[in-house]
C-alpha cells in the first residue's frame, strides 16, 4: 500500500523539520496544500527547502510553480471541470515533461471518471475526518458499492492508485484494505499528533507488517 502525507493548511513551525524527518523515514510523496497562501508566499517557502526534496512535492495550488521549481506534480481538487485536469497539466507543465497528476474525488461517479486518467486519486472521507470535525463519510453510496467499483477496475483503470482519505489510522488499515484501496493519504492523523513523525511511522510500520 502507498502512503502519502498532506501538509497542514496554515503555518506550522514544525513543518520543515518534520518534513525532513518524514523523508528520512521513507515518505515518497508530500502533498503541499496551502489554500490560503498566495503564490508569492508559497514560492518563498519552497525556496527554503532543500532542492533534493523538490521531486517529492506535489502542489495543490499555484501549479505554475511546479515547472518553475521542477517539482513532482500537480493535484486538483474535486470540482466541476476537474476531469479535464490532465489536459490542464499540459498547459501548465508543457507536453514534453512527464509529471505526476492526482485529484480528489468525493463520489463514485467522479471516481469512476478519474480512473485511468490520473496517477493517483484521493477518495474520501472514508472515516470521520480528524482535520475537519463533523465531516464524515457520504451517505450517497454504500461501502459495498465502493468496494465493487475498486475490485472491478480494468487494467488501465488500475494505473490510477486510489488512496483512502479521512480519519485513517493504523488500526483502520484492515478496513481500508478490505475495501480495495491501493493506499492512504493522511493529514490530521499526522499533524494533530504530538509527534507527527511517530504517527507516520506507526501507519507505515502497519503497512509493512501486512506486506511481509
Amino acid at each position: 500500500m502507498k502512503l502519502v502525507v498532506i501538509s497542514p493548511e496554515q503555518d506550522d513551525p514544525r513543518e520543515t523539520a518534520v518534513l525532513g524527518a518524514l523523508f528520512a523515514s521513507g515518505l515518497e510523496r508530500y502533498h503541499v496544500r496551502k489554500p490560503h497562501w498566495p503564490a508569492a508566499q508559497l514560492e518563498t517557502w519552497l525556496r527554503t527547502l532543500p532542492e533534493e526534496w523538490r521531486p517529492r512535492l506535489v502542489l495543490h495550488q499555484h501549479h505554475e510553480l511546479v515547472a518553475k521549481f521542477n517539482l513532482g506534480g500537480c493535484h486538483w481538487r474535486d470540482e466541476k471541470g476537474g476531469a479535464r485536469c490532465p489536459q490542464r497539466a499540459e498547459s501548465v507543465l508543457g507536453t514534453s515533461r512527464s509529471t505526476f497528476t492526482s485529484r480528489s474525488c468525493h463520489d463514485l461517479a467522479t471516481l469512476r471518471a478519474a480512473l485511468g486518467r490520473y496517477d493517483s486519486v484521493f477518495f474520501g472521507p472514508v472515516f470521520p475526518s480528524f482535520s475537519k470535525p463533523g465531516y464524515g463519510p457520504s451517505d450517497n453510496f454504500s461501502t459495498s458499492e465502493l468496494s465493487l467499483l475498486l475490485s472491478s477496475r480494468t487494467a488501465n483503470e488500475r494505473h490510477t492508485a486510489v488512496l483512502a482519505l479521512g480519519g485513517v489510522t493504523a488500526a483502520r488499515l484492515p478496513q481500508v484494505r478490505a475495501l480495495g484501496f491501493d493506499g492512504v493519504a493522511v493529514l490530521g492523523a499526522a499533524w494533530q499528533a504530538a509527534d507527527p513523525v511517530a504517527a507516520f511511522c506507526e501507519i507505515q510500520d502497519a503497512i509493512y507488517a501486512h506486506a511481509a
